[in-house]
């Protein structure tokens, strides 16, 4: 019996769930970046996978003998109509590496995938049960009370993101934050993250986002 039919037939089963919010968190990085990510800058999803294993190794410590505890790492993303074939590539590598992914085209302006993530925060909660519940995502407008009414729960809930953005989980004491680049090799370079926030005593020069020459185009 595998470790899934054990946890679907199993009165005290539990998930780690991680939801990655993935219009948000590349909104998040390219504001760091100034533009799209390289591949040094672009987040490993098998590193953030075995984080992922830790935590739930941890949790299931925790939890009594009689209680299954599995991770489920998921993607929620927008496709916009035309960049299936660019997006693909991105897509079946998560899935390779054992990420389920929720795609939905992007319609409109306002077509996000908030809701869905909600939905299945709240379709796991009372069906298989959380054991943690981990999102990444900077959108305190769409998360915050919903955390924190899972948190009241004695969920451990924990925030992925970047300091830059975040400032309602950092500051909140029912929920764990954890920046991005504080996961062991989830980025292959450090990020270049001085900003007019955290300069050091000497200074810092800051990078111009864009070549001068661009005025000319």
């Amino acid at each position: 019996m595998t470790v899934g039919e054990i946890i679907s037939g199993h009165s005290k089963a539990r998930r780690v769930l991680l939801v990655w919010d993935a219009p948000n968190m590349d909104m998040g990085l390219g504001a760091i970046l100034g533009g799209r990510p390289t591949s040094a800058h672009r987040p490993r999803f098998d590193a953030l996978g075995r984080w992922l294993l830790d935590r739930t190794e941890a949790l299931s410590a925790q939890a009594a003998d009689d209680v299954v505890v599995e991770p489920e790492a998921t993607v929620f993303t927008n496709i916009v109509p035309g960049s299936a074939d660019v997006v693909r590539p991105w897509v079946d590598a998560l899935r390779n590496v054992g990420y389920a992914v929720f795609a939905k085209p992007k319609l409109a302006d306002d077509t996000d995938v908030d809701d869905d993530m909600l939905d299945h925060i709240e379709m796991r909660r009372h069906t298989v049960g959380l054991a943690g519940l981990i999102v990444a995502s900077a959108d305190g407008q769409a998360f915050r009370e919903p955390l924190l009414q899972i948190a009241a729960d004695g969920i451990p809930v924990t925030v992925i993101g970047f300091h830059e953005h975040a400032s309602w989980a950092q500051t909140c004491d029912e929920l764990e934050f954890v920046d991005l680049e504080e996961i062991p090799a989830v980025f292959r370079e450090p990020l270049p993250r001085i900003g007019l926030d955290s300069l050091p005593d000497d200074g810092a020069w800051l990078a111009p986002f864009r070549p001068l020459a661009a005025l000319l185009r």
